[in-house]
């Protein structure tokens, strides 16, 4: 199965008929790595798809993450960022240059708690902020 056969399944297993812009949004999540705004996601699928529109991004991702499909992450006060990576995970992000880079968590056990005080825990996220290593190196220069 092709990356975009998968991405096909992956909409219809979720209850979302695979239009165009569904698949190549959640395509866009799945091979970018850069924990993008809905900004950055238009930028770089309009250039070969006119008829979308930053409503029709934002209403998919929206729905992306209600069904789990994607992750919504509102890590600084000006945007939501989105994630493909639906698995288990943390993100590092740098003060000075705001990259997002995601962090492996190799014992997920604190992530899967399965009470706290009578509630269902539904969601984790663990963000981690300071300066990454290119900014810490321009910084030491």
């Amino acid at each position: 199965m092709n990356a975009t056969q998968e991405i096909v399944s992956q909409l219809q297993e979720a209850g979302f008929k695979p239009s165009l812009q569904r698949i190549a949004i959640l395509e866009y999540l799945r091979t970018h790595f850069t924990h993008p705004t809905v900004d950055e996601i238009y930028e770089a699928l309009s250039p070969s798809m006119p008829t979308l529109s930053k409503t029709t991004i934002y209403n998919t991702l929206r729905s992306f993450s209600q069904s789990g499909l994607a992750l919504s992450l509102r890590l600084d006060e000006k945007n939501v960022h989105y994630d493909g990576d639906t698995a288990p995970h943390a993100h590092f992000i740098c003060k000075d240059c705001g990259k997002i880079m995601d962090v492996v968590i190799n014992n997920t056990d604190m992530l899967h708690i399965p009470t706290l005080c009578g509630a269902e825990v539904q969601a984790v996220e663990i963000s981690y902020y300071g300066q990454c290593d290119t900014c810490k190196k321009q910084k030491e220069k």
